[in-house]
C-alpha cells in the first residue's frame, strides 16, 4: 500500500466559521460535521478537519488550484475586502506573487492561520 495523508486536524477556536470561510474562499463545500470535527474535502482525498480549540499555533496552509480556479478564488478574496498578499510575511499587501511561472497569494483565515493558494509553476522542458 502506497502511503497517502488522510487528513489533517485544523485548530480553531469557531470550527463552523472557519470550516466556511475557507470552503468559500476555495469554492467547495463543507462536510457534515462528525464527532468534534467539521470536514472540509479536498478533491486528492485529503480532509482538514476542522476542531474548536481554546490554545493553537497558527500554520501554514497550501491549496494548489487550476488557473480559473485560482482567479475565482482571487475574486472572491476580494469581493469579500479580505486583506491578502504576494508574500507568507504579509510584507506585500494586494499583490500575487509571480513565482517561477505560477502565481500565489496568501491570506488568514479566523483563526489567524496563515492560508496560501497558487497555481502550479510550469515544469522545466
Amino acid at each position: 500500500m502506497a502511503v497517502e495523508l488522510n487528513h489533517i486536524i485544523v485548530p480553531a477556536r469557531d470550527k463552523h466559521a472557519s470550516a466556511a470561510f475557507l470552503a468559500g474562499v476555495l469554492g467547495v463545500e463543507v462536510g457534515t460535521a462528525w464527532g468534534p470535527f467539521v470536514p472540509l474535502a479536498l478533491s486528492n482525498g485529503v480532509t482538514l478537519d476542522f476542531l474548536d480549540a481554546e490554545r493553537f499555533h497558527p500554520q501554514h496552509c497550501a491549496f494548489q488550484l487550476s488557473e480559473p480556479e485560482f482567479d475565482a478564488a482571487v475574486a472572491r478574496i476580494r469581493a469579500a475586502e479580505l486583506p491578502y498578499w504576494a508574500d507568507p510575511f504579509h510584507r506585500q499587501p494586494s499583490a500575487v506573487a509571480d513565482r517561477f511561472g505560477g502565481r500565489a497569494v496568501y491570506f488568514d483565515d479566523p483563526a489567524g492561520h496563515n492560508m496560501e493558494i497558487l497555481t502550479p509553476a510550469p515544469k522545466p522542458s
